[in-house]
């Protein structure tokens, strides 16, 4: 972070973890058992093109099931992540605003990508929808 190559904002301390950062909801959010969400987290994240990030669910979401649709986040990328949250269990899931979720684990890149993220989620705010 303190060379630039990592931006998170806005940054919390207390969401470092020993191998990464504890990534927070952007809005509350209710799912019904059976049911899907598509949720954001709070923090705008930009990778400079010497890093990447792989996303886990906190297992305790996890022991709740609630499943997520994580991706990498690819060297480059800019803005807020949009995640797809499952119920897979028999009741109602909730969580506020600012709780966490998520826990990004960065990596580092052996030489600088020569294609930097540069795609449609490029400095994306909030919730998207899939972008044709």
């Amino acid at each position: 972070m303190k060379n630039g190559s990592l931006v998170i904002s806005p940054f919390d301390p207390s969401c470092l973890n020993g191998a990464g950062y504890d990534l927070r909801l952007g809005d509350d959010v209710t799912i019904p058992a059976g049911e899907r969400r598509l949720v954001a987290t709070l923090e705008r994240i930009e990778l400079d093109g010497t890093l990447g990030g792989t996303l886990h669910i906190r297992s305790t979401l996890a022991r709740g099931g609630i499943i997520g649709s994580l991706a990498l986040v690819d060297p480059g990328f800019r803005g807020q992540l949009t995640i797809l949250l499952f119920n897979a269990g028999d009741d109602l899931f909730r969580m506020n605003r600012k709780d966490k979720f998520l826990q990004m684990v960065f990596h580092r890149l052996a030489i600088r990508t020569r294609r930097p993220y540069a795609g449609k989620y490029q400095d994306s705010q909030g919730v998207v929808d899939r972008r044709p």
